[in-house]
Formats: structure tokens, sequence, C-alpha cells
């Protein structure tokens, strides 16, 4: 039987957050309904859990506002001054390009991981998750996200 994440091994885990395999409806932009999912958390309460606030509007969330050529400060601050989310996404679309390059976004996105310093950042991950055998399953940083949070099993 394949291995499963010991429990708290890294850190607190928020399962309310969508799939990192999941695209925004307006865009089809991968990872930006987690980043918005994150702002809206922070909004509610206060903080993400520190197993998220390392990497919040770092990570993933700066590289994919990096391909867009905007400032991650600018999503939480759209998601902080927006009442509904109609308003946020009628501000997230005047703050994104027309052109948000949605495939080639999606395309290096789930491949993030796949160099050679990529496998061995999930090798450590893994092994510290007591999961050093699914090294062959979780072939990307957006599959340790899903593995991390019950969506691989």
């Amino acid at each position: 039987m394949p291995s499963k994440p010991i429990p708290g091994s890294s850190g607190e885990v928020l399962t309310s957050l969508p799939s990192a395999y999941l695209p925004h409806a307006a865009t089809g932009l991968l990872h930006l309904p987690r980043f918005l999912a994150k702002c809206r958390h922070v909004k509610a309460h206060g903080a993400l859990p520190a197993s998220y606030a390392k990497n919040f509007k770092r990570g993933m969330d700066r590289f994919l506002c990096q391909h867009l050529g905007i400032e991650p400060a600018a999503v939480e601050q759209i998601v902080f001054e927006s009442v509904t989310d109609e308003e946020v996404e009628t501000k997230l679309k005047e703050l994104l390009p027309a052109d948000v390059r949605a495939a080639k976004w999606n395309r290096d996105y789930v491949q993030k991981g796949m160099t050679p310093s990529g496998q061995e950042f999930l090798k450590e991950a893994l092994t510290n998750m007591g999961c050093a055998d699914r090294l062959d399953q979780i072939i990307s940083v957006v599959d340790l996200i899903e593995f991390d949070e019950g969506r691989i099993d």
C-alpha cells in the first residue's frame, strides 16, 4: 500500500483551499483560485497557518504574479478591499493584462519541480513526510500540494 503523509509533517494543512489543478473560471489560470483563497483566509482569520504563511505572496503566488506582470500585494489588496466575489473579479479584470497567456503559465506551473534540482526538493519533502516511496508518483510541486492536502491517494 502506498504511503500517506505523516500527520503534521508539513505543518497544518488547509483542506479548504481549492485544488492546485482548478483553473480560475474567468481566465483559465491555474493557481489563481488558491492564491485568492489564501488572501480570503488571511482577511477572515488575520493570518495563514505557518506552513502556508512561509510561501504566501512568495513561491507559486509570486511566480504567477511575475508571469502576469503584477505584484502579489495588489491581488491581496483587491481581496481585502472587496465585499463580494463579484467585486474581486471585476477588480482583477482591471488589474490583469488583457492576455494572461494561460496556456503558457499552466504548462510551466504543472511542470514546476521536474528539473533535477526540483526532483531533489520533492525527494526531501516526501522523505520528511514519510513518503519517500512516492517519488515516482508525485512528480511535480503541484502534485506535492495535492498529495499533502489529501487530493492524491
